[in-house]
């Protein structure tokens, strides 16, 4: 299975890209965040797709995420469903089988730190009942802590920042140790530059001086199954890169 998760910043801005990107790596699985747009603003080209089963789950010009699930795997029974702990458009949640995938756009914190405190315990409440009740779980998105500080490029680690906090990376790390697997560095462990963000100006992102705040977390059996995950830096215009995983 090949699933992957991009913060696009706007959809209507970047369809044209995720065409172009689903077209050249098929995944099964895309998750999306930042798309920026109600469903009925989604590019006709990108929501009509016949080969994928699509979720837009939005409102206008901020925040918002989507699925897209390949028909091969959608099957006919693919239903969206949002989390009780979703406000502002920033969890979506689609289950196959036992396993269910979701969505997710944290909140930055800048403007209400608390609630992205409150969004992380919430998110790892989901965590908890979903292995208690025996679902494997794949949660894609732009979480918006920096783990370590082996995410962050030495030029961008500044203490008590936003992002990089200690009580927020310790509300994270408490969420994966219920039970997930941090795909990305888990197959990459001292990758010192292996980020996903980077703040648009200076050229920060040629350069490579950026953040790791975008995840793919996997139940733990599953996480152990992959054998490809990949940050694709040099494609598209968000100020986000689009990340792949392969499972075996």
């Amino acid at each position: 299975m090949k699933i992957a998760t991009w913060n696009v910043n706007g959809i209507r801005a970047r369809g044209p890209q995720v065409e172009q990107w689903l077209d050249a790596e098929r995944p099964d699985l895309l998750c999306l965040q930042e798309i920026k747009a109600a469903p009925t603003q989604v590019p006709l080209t990108l929501a009509g797709r016949d080969d994928y089963w699509t979720c837009w789950h939005g409102s206008g010009g901020y925040s918002g995420v989507a699925l897209l699930v390949h028909r091969d795997l959608a099957g006919a029974e693919c239903t969206a469903v949002h989390p009780s702990f979703d406000f502002e458009y920033r969890v979506a949640s689609v289950t196959l089988g036992d396993l269910e995938i979701l969505s997710v756009y944290v909140p930055n914190g800048g403007k209400d730190f608390a609630a992205k405190m409150q969004f992380l315990e919430a998110l790892g409440n989901h965590v908890a009942d979903a292995h208690r009740e025996g679902r494997r779980l794949l949660i894609c998105g732009d979480l918006n802590v920096a783990l370590t500080d082996l995410d962050l490029h030495p030029k961008e680690r500044k203490a008590g920042v936003i992002g990089q906090r200690p009580d927020e990376r310790a509300l994270l790390q408490r969420v994966i140790d219920l039970g997930l697997t941090d795909v990305h560095r888990t197959l990459h462990p001292d990758d010192e530059g292996l980020f996903t963000w980077w703040a648009p100006w200076r050229n920060l992102r040629q350069r490579n001086v950026g953040w790791r705040i975008d995840y793919v977390l996997a139940s733990t059996a599953l996480g152990a199954t992959a054998t490809r995950a990949d940050c694709q830096r040099e494609f598209g215009t968000s100020d986000h890169a689009p990340l792949v995983v392969e499972f075996g």
